[in-house]
């Protein structure tokens, strides 16, 4: 889809409410994210910035949002100690932008239509399940654990089972009602009888959300029972002046240039943010209603520019992020417009507004968020995933199970390593049918090759050979296959040899014709 003024204009009326969800959304994430990462907090607002209007304007991606991701906040925390300081790790980042884009140059993005669906729709639901759980504790007044953090084992030492335990002990009451409304507004605006009011319809129902909680905050803090701490509230760096504020701007020290650490920490970047961002970008594709493709090569040019540009002004390195790009799809985006209006928002509220964003309960954005979790993990998905067999519906529940125990990365790891055992043990299963016969000469043994045998069927074929009694007869019919691969065949011709020697009658249709075919064929490919 062309990115021009008309399109731009025909689709506002979606992208601009978009824009104010994932805005909502992305601002604690940027703040807990650059926390988790041991950065000032305001590297995270840098990269969201970038993240959106950057990287969103070069993307051609028209629901992923980009910024600083909860997946590269321990690294970003190691490699800023191993560095010796923030200021140095900001090489590291910019290192890794170049990376990204010659990763793009050589078409390296093409992994990303290697990720079964199975394992994808797990990813999804996984972040879905792993999003309500996380915002529990928020939901309820209790903060120990920074926003944008999806590890199990968290920076509190609690982990994301222990920590719902945890907060009963620190229940807030005031934090319960506001979420509560807050979760009660974005329920109603879901339902026809809001969506068929022309007038209530217009209003985002999150922003709306987030007025009440403002409104509830102001209004309960004079009461000692029902009072919000400032821990519970978004906490945005305030300037008030311009030199105050480009003071919070970090730039790179490149003297570290001359160490060998900061070009392995940038290869590492570059690696884990352009996985992160691939599985980002194929999970987005999957959930577009318009069912766009995402070029993931160019993707991975614009995330590295992305990653350039934040690292020379002081912020976090950046990924497309699923949370973010779902929650732009599910709230009606249309086009990257979205994507780049919500990055003008994170820095016009920076410089105008932070004061009263410092008033927004975090209860109201975890009901938001409850939303978006619970859209990504529908039942229905589940329903549909059981129904077109356990081949697919393992490696999707192992994902799932693998993302809440670990974190995204591990558990898409584990998801893809049970689905490829999978398609190795079809492999070992049907590379041929076996059919017996008692004849009055004896017994009859026919062997039917399917149409492609691979290495990966070597033994499944050697142990049926070597069930097969003396004398006997055998046929190997290869007359409906079009490729065996040369180990398979020797496998054969050593049973041809041992045949002679146990009296067995052995008939082979067009084995040698393929053997012929694979030499020629390599013939060709070698003198071309």
């Amino acid at each position: 889809m062309s990115f021009n003024s008309k399109h731009i204009i025909s689709n506002l009326k979606y992208d601009i409410p978009a824009s104010i969800v994932v805005f909502l959304v992305a601002m604690p994430l940027c703040l807990g994210i650059a926390l988790a990462s041991g950065a000032p907090l305001f590297s995270g607002l840098i990269a969201g910035i970038v993240g959106g209007i950057v990287v969103g304007s070069l993307s051609g991606s028209s629901l992923g949002v980009s910024g600083p991701a909860a997946g590269l906040a321990v690294i970003v925390a190691t490699a800023i100690e191993d560095l010796g300081g923030f200021e140095y790790f900001l090489v590291a980042a910019i290192l890794a932008g170049g990376i990204q884009i010659l990763m793009g140059f050589v078409k390296a993005g093409n992994i990303a239509y290697f990720f079964p669906s199975s394992v994808v729709h797990g990813m999804l639901s996984g972040i879905g399940i792993l999003i309500f759980l996380k915002q529990i504790p928020h939901a309820v007044g209790y903060d120990e654990d920074p926003e944008g953090d999806f590890e199990f084992i968290q920076p509190d030492g609690q982990n994301t089972f222990s920590e719902l335990i945890n907060m009963v002990d620190f229940i807030n009451t005031g934090v319960i009602v506001i979420t509560a409304i807050s979760l009660f507004i974005l329920i109603l605006w879901d339902t026809k009888l809001i969506k068929g009011n022309k007038i209530l319809s217009a209003i985002p129902g999150p922003l709306l959300a987030v007025l009440s909680g403002i409104g509830l905050n102001v209004a309960f803090q004079n009461n000692p029972n029902l009072s919000v701490s400032k821990d519970h509230l978004v906490n945005l760096p305030s300037a008030n002046s311009a030199s105050e504020f480009f003071s919070n701007f970090t730039f790179p020290n490149f003297s570290i240039l001359s160490s060998s650490e900061v070009y392995i920490t940038a290869v590492f970047i570059a690696v884990v943010a352009s996985l992160e961002t691939l599985l980002s970008v194929e999970a987005t594709d999957k959930t577009d209603p318009m069912k766009r493709t995402t070029p993931t090569n160019r993707e991975l040019k614009a995330q590295g520019l992305g990653n350039i540009i934040s690292g020379f002004i002081g912020g976090l390195p950046l990924t497309q992020v699923i949370v973010r790009s779902s929650a732009n799809q599910q709230s009606g985006g249309r086009s990257k417009m979205s994507t780049i209006i919500h990055g003008f928002m994170i820095l016009f509220s920076i410089i105008l507004i932070p004061n009263l964003l410092n008033l927004i309960p975090l209860g109201s954005l975890a009901a938001i968020l409850f939303v978006v979790g619970y859209k990504l993990a529908k039942p229905a998905l589940f329903k549909k995933m059981f129904d077109q067999g356990l081949e697919q519906f393992i490696p999707f529940v192992v994902t799932i199970v693998g993302i809440i125990l670990t974190d995204l990365l591990k558990g898409i790891a584990i998801g893809l390593a049970v689905g490829i055992v999978i398609i190795l043990r079809n492999n070992f299963k049907i590379p041929f049918t076996l059919a017996k016969e008692d004849l009055e000469g004896g017994e009859h043994f026919k062997i039917t090759l399917s149409e492609d045998v691979t290495f990966l069927n070597k033994a499944s074929i050697q142990k049926s050979l070597a069930t097969i009694p003396d004398n006997c007869s055998v046929v190997i019919d290869a007359s409906k296959t079009y490729f065996i691969h040369f180990d398979v065949i020797e496998i054969i011709e050593d049973f041809e040899i041992s045949a002679k020697n146990r009296e067995i009658k052995l008939e082979l249709i067009d084995i040698y014709t393929h053997k012929e075919k694979e030499a020629t064929q390599s013939f060709e490919i070698t003198k071309e």
